[in-house]
């Protein structure tokens, strides 16, 4: 969804990520307009999952600077005295999941709330009956309310992923970010989860900026991308101009990493 009409959502300007002297990230600038759903594509190494993090603060910048809605969350490494609220509109989700396995799926999703509450609430878990019930419409829109009193530990791959995302939407998220969110999935957890954020950005016009490996992904879910390689933007369009000639000529050999084979296709 991109509608020239909308606000720019994330702005990154000029940024550089350096790491002991090695440049992760290049001079990285593009803007996500509120309501997309854009993805970051890229060999390992490409610098995605690295973006990602100094999009939200996770990270500080070398040099450049993010803008959330127009206000600079971060500026040459410098974070806003705000940085806490302005990270609240944006949810992040884990290659990994994230959760706290010990919890009940219940209490994960809960504290997706903890920005909106003060350190004493947070830190005793104290949450009154209206944020449950939040949390449980939560869990409801990501499809396993009957899961909510079940330890996160005892779900599967896929019904983890759906939990960090109902912990986002518990959170209030305006955007969302999400690193590499099905690659630990079998295809048909993977089908679902990408299923479901394209719900999300379609239904709640929630921003959705994902990093993927898998190009046949991005051409099934994504119209707009971002292609990085060695931390620098090498195109940002339409996924119709990401052709097979385009990513040869980009990547070379690396592109059969970004190339799903055999018994990895995502079934429709």
């Amino acid at each position: 969804m991109q509608l020239t009409s909308n606000p720019t959502a994330v702005e990154v300007i000029n940024l550089t990520k350096t790491f002991k002297g090695r440049q992760a990230l290049k001079q990285v600038s593009f803007k996500i307009k509120d309501g997309e759903m854009a993805a970051l594509v890229g060999a390992s190494g490409s610098g995605k999952s690295t973006l990602l993090r100094n999009i939200n603060g996770l990270q500080e910048v070398t040099e450049g600077s993010v803008k959330i809605y127009g206000t600079s969350l971060q500026v040459n490494g410098r974070l806003h005295s705000k940085v806490r609220v302005l990270r609240s509109q944006m949810g992040f989700i884990f290659q990994q999941f994230n959760l706290v396995n010990r919890l009940t799926v219940l209490d994960n999703v809960l504290v997706g709330g903890l920005s909106q509450v003060s350190l004493t609430r947070s830190a005793l878990r104290l949450f009154t009956r209206e944020e449950k019930e939040r949390a449980l419409i939560a869990l409801e829109r990501v499809g396993i309310l009957e899961q909510a009193y079940k330890r996160a530990s005892l779900l599967s791959g896929g019904q983890q992923q759906r939990v960090a995302i109902a912990r986002c939407l518990m959170q209030g998220a305006k955007i969302i970010l999400a690193d590499e969110p099905i690659a630990s999935l079998d295809p048909e957890s993977a089908r679902k989860v990408m299923e479901l954020l394209t719900s999300l950005n379609r239904d709640n016009g929630i921003t959705v900026i994902t990093s993927l490996h898998q190009i046949q992904m991005v051409r099934r879910y994504f119209e707009r991308t971002v292609a990085l390689k060695d931390g620098a933007v090498v195109f940002d369009g339409s996924i119709d101009e990401l052709n097979d000639r385009k990513l040869d000529s980009i990547y070379g050999a690396a592109v059969e990493e970004l190339v799903l084979r055999g018994h990895g296709e995502i079934p429709v």
